[in-house]
């Protein structure tokens, strides 16, 4: 039995041994004892059968495809109670596992986004994610500021997270063999306990100023400027005081985590 990989579900299996044992390996696990594993959509199993054999972990498994569920159910003993047929962004991940876990998986491509904004939500419980993704998303995650791919996910991401781009991998290493490139990486829960700004407004200044990255700050921001006036009963004069500031004259991706939340301050 095959399972038959489905575009509406951006399923491209790896058929590569040796990087699904890469991939495996770049998970790090604790000095003694074991950690809670969750492996996001594992498809036919190519990571499964190497994180099975370490003994440093316990593993569960998410699975949305009926077909993939029957097929690991099938070909690996002891799936029963590991396995769960259900969405990964929708699934209840506080309900499953009560301290914290590691995410490992191939993700689809058509979801990866999603998959690290859901991470980001439990980041206080997720310490490591080794994730393998489309190449030019892996270099967007990673990348600093001043490079053309730094965006939305960038900041948020190295706010709470310590990146590794790991190594690339080619498309051939897929069946059906995807048409761009992928890349894994390693993100592990930095030390930050707080940012020192309004989380929500810090997530509201990031997804704002990068909704229109062309441009300088002073733009997409705007609007909070005029909610910060309102709330200061500023006049108009100090408002345009307040925008003339140097930071308001920059594009957002010359900003650093600490620039974002300096300017998260200024306007609250």
């Amino acid at each position: 039995m095959e399972v038959r990989a489905k575009k509406a579900l951006g399923q491209h299996f790896l058929t590569d041994q040796k990087v699904a044992q890469a991939i495996v390996d770049a998970l790090q696990g604790p000095l003694d004892g074991t950690v809670p594993v969750l492996e996001v959509g594992p498809g036919m199993g190519v990571l499964t059968r190497y994180l099975l054999e370490r003994e440093d972990i316990d593993l569960k498994l998410v699975e949305i495809d009926g077909e993939s569920v029957e097929y690991l159910l099938t070909h690996f003993p002891g799936m029963q109670g590991r396995l769960m047929q259900a969405d990964f962004l929708t699934l209840p991940l506080e309900r499953i596992f009560r301290g914290p876990f590691a995410v490992i998986g191939n993700f689809p491509y058509n979801i990866s986004s999603q998959i690290f904004f859901k991470i980001l939500d439990h980041k206080d419980h997720v310490p490591q994610v080794v994730g393998m993704v489309q190449k030019e998303v892996a270099e967007r995650i990673a990348e600093g500021p001043g490079s053309k791919t730094y965006g939305i996910l960038s900041v948020l991401l190295q706010a709470w997270y310590d990146i590794e781009y790991l190594f690339t991998v080619g498309a051939g290493c897929f069946a059906p063999p995807p048409k761009v490139e992928s890349a894994v990486i390693r993100l592990k829960r930095n030390a930050r306990t707080g940012l020192g700004c309004d989380e929500s407004l810090f997530k509201a200044v990031v997804k704002t100023s990068f909704g229109q990255r062309r441009k300088m700050m002073r733009s997409p921001l705007k609007p909070l400027a005029r909610a910060k006036a309102a709330r200061e009963g500023w006049t108009d004069g100090q408002l345009a005081d307040f925008l003339a500031q140097p930071v308001f004259s920059l594009r957002p991706e010359t900003l650093s985590v600490e620039d974002f939340i300096a300017l998260t301050n200024l306007l609250a």
